[in-house]
């Protein structure tokens, strides 16, 4: 990244009292009242009307963000910070300043930071731990595990395998969550953890119960199907590269980009061509899962797939600090599968028959599966075009504490 714009005054004049590297003008001292005494004709003498505004444009800046720059380990996190608070090239233009990046340099620059005495801050480590990846490998196995206990055991033993192999892959699960890129530090929402056992508890029973509400049931247990499941969680290892890969390459752009438009530009591809990694290689997944396990059709890939992309964006989004969008799209997936299963219900009632018509005809289409496929599908490309915009801001790949500087962000935006 370029060094801190320096001002267009001339050097040696009352206006150039730099007291720290790169900073155009004084921080506290104002020119000399005799420098400003010359009227309009040049006399001597004649006072200049009083001056609006401090003589360092940035001062004002600097200590409403204090705290943001004193905390900050780099100037890309001040950056993100003030983009976070609304600060955006056009607003930095007014502080004598090409683009947001320049200005968070000046303001590292000149405010010292917490800590600076007990050394550099470590580096960020861009390699993958061997940690995280094990953990991210941790719920595959377990689930293939109680899948194959499930198919060789019987009776009694069955229920154990099932409740043990749930207990295992659920601890898997969270220690994957809590450990390596997909970690989001405490800022799920709520809600959100409703939805993701809705929609995985409908990945595996959600189409048998609706085949036998269809028929005019349900009448007693239904089918259960486990391929989606058992790709879905051997796919977390991809989707913890992914996440990790986004992260790296986002920050390595953010550092050599020059203003935040430029940035956005090269964010919006990256996303993409990351999901569209992932994507692929949960397709690989689902197709191998099916082929051994005997799962089904294109629809149920379909679903799978697409079930998949949801949870994969949801998670990117709450990982940088977009928690109510991906609740948001989590909860519109599971609306729509129970909407399909309450539109059949409500059929019955006399003269709602053509209530259950869309869903009978996504049943002659694709059969039971084209159901969560279309709302899983719906919902994960809204969230993708979210991502598209929230993802590639700065202030979404500042780290820690850019993303801890977004949620306690109360002030209102910089006027622009």
């Amino acid at each position: 990244m370029s060094a801190p714009r320096r001002s267009g005054v001339p050097r040696g004049s009352v206006w150039d009292t730099p007291r720290t590297p790169g900073s155009p003008g004084a921080w506290d001292r104002e020119p000399e009242p005799t420098a400003l005494a010359t009227g309009a004709s040049g006399r001597a003498g004649a006072v200049a009307p009083p001056r609006r505004g401090p003589a360092d444009p940035v001062r004002a800046l600097m200590h409403r963000h204090r705290e943001l720059c004193e905390r900050a380990v780099d100037p890309l996190e001040i950056a993100a910070g003030l983009e976070a608070h609304g600060v955006t090239d056009r607003t930095a233009a007014r502080f004598r300043h090409r683009d947001v990046f320049t200005l968070a340099e000046e303001l590292y620059a000149r405010v010292p930071r917490v800590g600076d005495s007990a050394g550099p801050a470590p580096a960020r480590e861009d390699s993958p731990r061997a940690r995280w990846v094990a953990y991210a490998l941790l719920p595959g196995v377990a689930c293939v595990a109680t899948v194959a206990g499930l198919e060789l055991a019987g009776g009694r033993g069955r229920l154990a395998i099932g409740l043990t192999g749930t207990l295992v892959v659920a601890v898997a699960l969270a220690l994957c969550l809590r450990h390596g890129p997909l970690r989001a530090e405490g800022r799920t929402a709520p809600a959100a953890r409703l939805w993701v056992c809705w929609l995985l508890g409908y990945a595996v029973f959600g189409d048998g119960l609706l085949r036998q509400v269809v028929a005019g049931g349900p009448d007693g247990p239904w089918a259960m199907e486990t391929t989606t499941l058992v790709a879905l969680a051997a796919a977390l290892a991809p989707a913890a590269w992914c996440a990790h890969l986004l992260a790296v390459h986002a920050r390595r752009k953010l550092a050599a980009s020059r203003g935040t438009e430029e940035f956005g530009a090269a964010a919006r591809p990256l996303l993409l061509g990351v999901t569209g990694l992932f994507v692929g290689l949960l397709l690989c997944l689902q197709t191998a899962v099916a082929s051994v396990t005997g799962g089904s059709g294109r629809a149920g890939l379909a679903a799978g797939v697409a079930l998949g992309a949801l949870l994969f964006l949801a998670r990117l989004l709450t990982v940088h600090g977009f928690h109510r969008p991906a609740s948001a799209g989590l909860a519109a997936a599971a609306a729509l599968q129970a909407a399909a299963l309450s539109a059949v219900l409500a059929s019955r009632l006399p003269g709602c028959g053509f209530v259950a018509s869309p869903v009978e005809y996504l049943l002659d289409a694709g059969g039971a599966e084209a159901v969560p496929a279309v709302a899983c599908t719906v919902a994960a490309l809204a969230l993708l075009a979210h991502a598209t915009a929230a993802l590639s801001r700065a202030s979404a790949h500042a780290g820690r504490t850019g993303a801890a500087d977004r949620h306690k962000a109360q002030a209102p935006p910089e006027p622009h």
